[in-house]
């Protein structure tokens, strides 16, 4: 029904060739350093607002545009994952109630919709947590949905932000250059993880227990061990640590509130 994108693309001699060791004037040089794990990972170009470019070409060379919140995006992208054709994640999906049933009123986040979709459940198989390197790709490949969700949220909602009244207004006015702009740059909130909002409240928490407790004495840091006990006796057999980053990030979190 569908043209793969290797049946489009033209055969030449050219290839890519990235040296380790020449790295850019004036940058940092570990920012350029050559990788020394094989994962997978996402490059974010332009706005990441705005709708990827996701194009469909049909045999008979007619191309449809496909939007990454169709319900069938996840099912043409993943076909062995949904291997039976089935719906993905739609922004018209409802949050439903736990106990009763019955859908609410609630728009359903595409946070919501792949955190479900990744749970370890006792008596339900899920075969995403078992594509091991596919697993991977999808989980970055959706976590580049959710922000993307996120950001646009943030963006269209402005007003209910009150983006006018926050603190840091007088910095929006220096980098705008215009007085009458106020409003008009988007703000990203404290609650956007990364912000500088955000970064700047963990700022201000430090100084509060300096003041409150004194100067620390140890700088205490936290490493994750992928031979842990805790990891080890929840891969399926056959499974590396690697292959199952969400056991990593949840025991690491744990282990981190100790």
């Amino acid at each position: 029904m569908f043209k793969t994108a290797l049946e489009r693309m033209p055969s030449d001699t050219h290839k890519f060739v990235i040296r380790a060791d020449c790295t850019p004037t004036g940058e940092h040089v570990r920012r350029f350093n050559a990788p020394t794990v094989n994962d997978v990972a996402a490059i974010i170009v332009g706005d990441p607002t705005k709708s990827r470019d996701i194009v469909v070409q049909r045999r008979s060379n007619i191309m449809h545009r496909v939007n990454e919140t169709h319900r069938l995006y996840d099912a043409l992208q993943y076909p062995i994952i949904y291997w039976q054709g089935q719906d993905g994640y739609d922004i018209t999906l409802k949050m439903v109630d736990p106990i009763t049933g019955v859908s609410t009123n609630k728009n359903l986040s595409a946070m919501n919709y792949y955190a479900y979709r990744m749970m370890i459940r006792t008596h339900e198989e899920n075969v995403i947590l078992k594509c091991r390197r596919l697993f991977q790709q999808f989980a970055v490949d959706m976590y580049v949905k959710v922000e993307t969700e996120r950001l646009a949220f943030i963006r269209f909602n402005q007003a209910k932000l009150r983006s006018e009244d926050y603190i840091h207004l007088r910095d929006a006015i220096h980098s705008d250059g215009d007085v009458q702009n106020i409003g008009r740059l988007t703000i990203l909130p404290s609650t956007y993880i990364g912000s500088p909002r955000h970064m700047h409240e963990y700022a201000q928490d430090a100084m509060t227990y300096v003041r409150n407790y004194g100067t620390p004495d140890l700088f205490i840091t936290v490493t994750c061990n992928p031979k842990w006990t805790e990891i080890e006796r929840e891969l399926e057999p056959g499974q590396k640590p690697q292959d199952r980053h969400d056991i990593i990030a949840r025991v690491f979190q744990q282990n981190s509130r100790l």
